[in-house]
């Protein structure tokens, strides 16, 4: 995508070809124009967030109507391999923090995880406006970050959850700052999917390393230090990325 040009989201790009007129409505196209103030024959790139983008110039503005027509279309494989971060919820804010951060390196899945430490809890309502901040976040990230295939935020697991879906992966890895093996020591795959499991700021209970180990999962260290949940992930990923094609 271009490096400058506003990013809007659609739900399809399906059967959109170049010089097709596509109409965005509501609070989307509100945004673009009254916000972003996108005029006649500026540039704009739509996205269906599953690896379709299309180079567009605004036709026509109103005040909840955008028309653009198509002027370039782009299809992205998805990113292979790809990264699931299984993230203890934090208190506050720290939730959202580390979910932009992950959406900006290029993280597929983001699951939220009721660790049995996590000083903060989802329950009832709460847990629907904490998860729908999460995916909001997730998604105006990936807008900023420029990417062709958003990232899912899937409802909060447990840790049998977390088990079963390290059991499935190519490779799982738990952090832990008193395990004994080092993150670089890990062999990566070159394809599938790679589960990177992030503890709560109170660290991870004996019965949850136990539960990760049976299912197939290393625990890693990162190094000396010892990071804050909202940013392990982010560092985690990266260091996995470098010994990848992605990054290489």
């Amino acid at each position: 995508m271009p490096a400058s040009v506003h990013v809007q989201l659609v739900p399809s790009l399906a059967g959109v070809a170049e010089g097709t007129v596509v109409t965005i409505e509501g609070d989307e196209a509100h945004h673009a124009v009254a916000v972003r103030r996108l005029r006649v024959a500026e540039p704009i790139v739509l996205t269906d967030g599953a690896g379709r983008s299309a180079l567009c110039l605004v036709r026509a503005t109103a005040k909840r109507r955008l028309d653009v027509e198509v002027t370039r279309l782009t299809e992205t494989d998805a990113p292979s391999p790809s990264f699931t971060v299984v993230q203890a919820i934090p208190k506050g804010d720290r939730g959202e923090l580390a979910v932009e951060v992950l959406t900006e390196i290029g993280v597929s899945t983001i699951v939220p995880w009721a660790a049995s430490r996590s000083v903060a809890v989802w329950k009832g309502e709460r847990a629907e406006r904490s998860l729908a901040k999460w995916r909001a976040t997730a998604r105006e990230a990936a807008k900023q970050s420029r990417r062709s295939w958003f990232p899912e935020v899937t409802p909060m697991a447990s840790t049998a959850d977390v088990a079963a879906r390290a059991s499935a992966a190519a490779v799982a890895v738990v952090l832990h700052e008193q395990a004994g093996t080092p993150l670089a020591a890990v062999d990566l795959p070159a394809e599938g999917e790679i589960v990177v499991v992030v503890g709560p700021e109170g660290g991870l209970s004996d019965e949850e390393v136990t539960a990760f180990e049976s299912s197939g999962a290393v625990t890693v260290r990162l190094g000396a230090e010892v990071l804050r949940t909202s940013t392990a992930g982010l560092a985690a990923v990266a260091a996995l990325l470098a010994r990848t094609s992605r990054w290489t």
